[in-house]
């Protein structure tokens, strides 16, 4: 079992502590793979409109958020 797989279950359990931490777990991993996938579009030349457009947010907020990494 995965790491995100365990974390996914746990997320859904009845102690809410657990469920929470998992919660928080999850979002951490889902921001490092979002900052590794939005880096390798902008290495292969892909605008912020269309990183946004794959992302369901607006230019300037993928911009801001990674501009200037």
């Amino acid at each position: 079992m995965t790491e995100a797989t365990n974390l996914a279950e746990q997320a859904g359990a009845p102690d809410p502590r657990v469920g929470l931490r998992s919660v928080a777990a999850l979002r951490r991993l889902l921001e490092q793979l979002e900052a590794v996938q939005v880096r390798s579009a902008r290495n292969q030349g892909w605008s912020w409109q269309e990183i946004a457009g794959e992302l369901g947010v607006s230019r300037q907020a993928v911009h801001k958020k990674y501009g200037r990494r």
